[in-house]
């Protein structure tokens, strides 16, 4: 089984009962993004806190 879905399966599982179809995806949608991000960490892909103020002035 792929770690994704292995990750998946724990996610689901830590879900209440009551979790609704918009929960889950939401909840998947946050562990894709967060996993991207450290990803992207690892490879250098950052952007510091200076060169944004830069690009988006007041």
């Amino acid at each position: 089984m792929s770690i994704a879905k292995e990750q998946a399966k724990k996610l689901l599982e830590q879900l209440p009962e009551s979790a609704t179809w918009d929960d889950i995806m939401y909840q998947l949608y946050v562990r894709a993004k967060i996993t991207q991000g450290l990803k992207d960490i690892e490879q250098g892909k950052l952007v510091s806190h200076e060169e944004v103020k830069q690009r988006f002035p007041e």
